[in-house]
């Protein structure tokens, strides 16, 4: 068998390899800010500032919390698969497409506007 010539291109993520690096590099940077608790000196405001990796626990419950307050919020914020088909064709009907009504009666009632 003849061999293939790959021309899709290659990217720098596209690797395994350079994945790992990159994660052990970001835990790296993560454990050294942690260390420097030890040594830099803060002037806090409140009493709990001053408690060991305070601003890494208060980080991390930050992101924990936003991911938990989006995903509520994607409950009532969500859109129906078919959204923006039915915006479009509602703009563009032609005679031998089906009606409004059919396309709502298909989505089980649901008509968000």
């Amino acid at each position: 068998m003849a061999k293939q010539n790959n021309t899709e291109k290659q990217y720098l993520f596209d690797n395994p390899k350079n994945i790992k690096r990159l994660l052990y590099i970001v835990y790296a940077c993560c454990i050294l800010l942690v260390l420097l608790d030890f040594v830099i000196h803060r002037h806090v405001y409140h009493s709990w500032e001053s408690l060991f990796g305070f601003y890494a626990i208060y980080g991390f419950i930050g992101c924990v919390v936003l991911v938990l307050i989006a995903k509520w919020m994607r409950t009532f914020l969500m859109r129906d698969e078919d959204y923006y088909d039915r915006m479009e064709l509602k703009q563009h009907k032609s005679p031998g497409q089906t009606s409004e009504k059919e396309l709502d009666d298909n989505a089980g009632g649901k008509h968000v506007d």
